[in-house]
């Protein structure tokens, strides 16, 4: 019955969610109307992005999963998804526009309304957040849990009892556990592994099960499941195994027969076709708007020193397909020739080769690098498919040909023109640790964590802490 409830809620919030944003697309409507004093013409285009936004809107929330209890959400990763929401619904209605060919919607309009979705749903999630914590942390909301645990799982039930804004209230405590027994006898209930639980399920008000035992027992988690699902208790299980397999796993079906797939990388195909989708709008967009800026760079780099204005190299894109990388070029035109002769100024360990005070970087070459200018002309590559907006930063052949066999997998994933590396201090990281971060993008990508590294990327041009 609670899951039920959850799922009511949730569909109810993305509903409220949806007709908040359709408030704000009318005021943004009229809002136009008043600024230039006059009637907008073709009511219907706008009717029909209007009606656009129902779906598109309902379908985001519900992927990035907003519509889920926050009580355990930082308010600015909440910012962050309603970010991610409506610049990627904002998009689509942009692609519609150009698609039916909407050429009277106003792109001021659609912007401000953009804006102003993002703050006013914001607001209304925030406001509405801080009164269901007051509420849990007062015991108004809180589930009556019955944890199942083993010597090992001292850790995880200190940090249910003391994570109150999770709402959860400890009923009682199965184990035959001596070190479990000795530290939590004196707060809470013990009750013998095995004894009477199915009974106590039935008796008393306990809204879950909380499985937590290291080394499970597969006889007695399923007769918990099934006592569990004929009153309609939820069960939730606690292991360090679903670390190892979380967002990589799902159920397949051979024939009739149950199968648990782990991928390597995100299964997630919706979010990623999305990702696509952010990639190649964001980068025409990029293109479009800077064109004049990148022009004048060009022209900067042709009279700074002789050469090409763009840098290109042969880079290992994804699961090692080789591709040309663009770049602004920041060094003399014999950087190349020159490498072997500073190859013992190198600053960084492994493979990589770097130096911060590079003789054979030109005047203009420090800003784009210390701005990381040079490396937008890899929003060409992001058009032509071969790199991400966002994603491992693609390494040269002979840098591959030196990995060990775990730092291959930073290639299962399509490279990128920013990652957690170039945001976290790229400067003073070794090798290893950043080939372990790149991991860690790939076990945990998600479209929220793009947008993040987005936004600390623009941090970072704007300090100009590159090299």
């Amino acid at each position: 019955m609670l899951k039920e409830n959850d799922r009511l809620y949730g569909n109810f919030v993305a509903i409220a969610d949806v007709f908040l944003s359709l408030l704000v697309f009318i005021a943004a409507y009229y809002l136009r109307i008043y600024i230039f004093s006059e009637k907008i013409m073709y009511f219907e285009q706008y009717l029909i992005l209007f009606l656009l936004i129902i779906p598109v809107w309902y379908i985001l929330l519900k992927i990035i999963n907003l519509q889920s209890s926050h009580k355990i959400k930082a308010y600015s990763v909440v910012i962050l998804e309603y970010i991610l929401t409506v610049i990627t619904g904002v998009s689509i209605l942009f692609v519609f526009i150009f698609w039916l060919k909407l050429n009277n919607i106003s792109r001021i309009a659609i912007l401000v309304f953009g804006v102003a979705d993002v703050l006013i749903l914001s607001v209304v999630k925030i406001i509405s957040i801080s009164i269901k914590k007051k509420k849990t942390l007062k015991g108004k909301t809180t589930k009556n849990i019955l944890i199942i645990a083993d010597e090992n799982s001292g850790a995880f039930i200190e940090k249910l009892i003391n994570s109150k804004q999770w709402g959860y209230k400890v009923f009682a405590i199965a184990t035959n556990s001596k070190k479990i027994i000795e530290k939590f006898s004196n707060e809470y209930k013990i009750i013998n592994e095995g004894e009477h639980i199915h009974k106590l399920i039935e008796e008393k008000s306990i809204d879950e099960i909380i499985y937590c035992k290291d080394n499970f027992d597969k006889t007695e988690l399923k007769n918990i499941i099934y006592s569990c699902s004929e009153v309609g208790v939820n069960v939730q299980i606690q292991s360090d195994f679903f670390s190892l397999i979380a967002s990589k796993s799902h159920l397949n079906y051979f024939g009739e027969e149950p199968v648990l797939s782990i991928s390597s990388t995100s299964t997630d195909y919706f979010a990623l076709t999305v990702k696509k989708m952010i990639d190649i709008i964001f980068s025409f967009l990029f293109i479009i708007i800077f064109f004049p800026f990148l022009l004048i760079i060009a022209i900067l780099i042709k009279i700074d020193s002789k050469g090409p204005v763009f840098y290109k190299s042969k880079r290992v894109g994804l699961r090692g397909r080789i591709f040309t990388m663009y770049k602004f070029r920041t060094m003399r035109s014999d950087a190349e020739k020159l490498k072997k002769e500073l190859e013992n100024l190198n600053e960084v360990d492994g493979p990589v080769f770097k130096i911060k005070n590079d003789p054979r970087v030109t005047k203009i070459g420090k800003f784009l690098r210390k701005t990381s200018i040079d490396e937008f002309p890899q929003f060409f590559n992001v058009i032509k498919g071969d790199m991400s907006i966002v994603g491992p930063r693609p390494p040269i052949k002979e840098e591959v040909e030196q990995y060990e066999r775990w730092q291959l997998r930073r290639l299962s994933m399509k490279p990128g023109i920013t990652c957690i590396w170039q945001v976290s201090g790229r400067n003073d990281i070794s090798f290893e640790e950043w080939m372990r971060m790149d991991l860690q993008y790939i076990d945990n990508w998600s479209l929220r964590l793009d947008l993040m590294l987005i936004i600390r990327t623009i941090n970072v041009i704007f300090k100009r802490t590159g090299y």
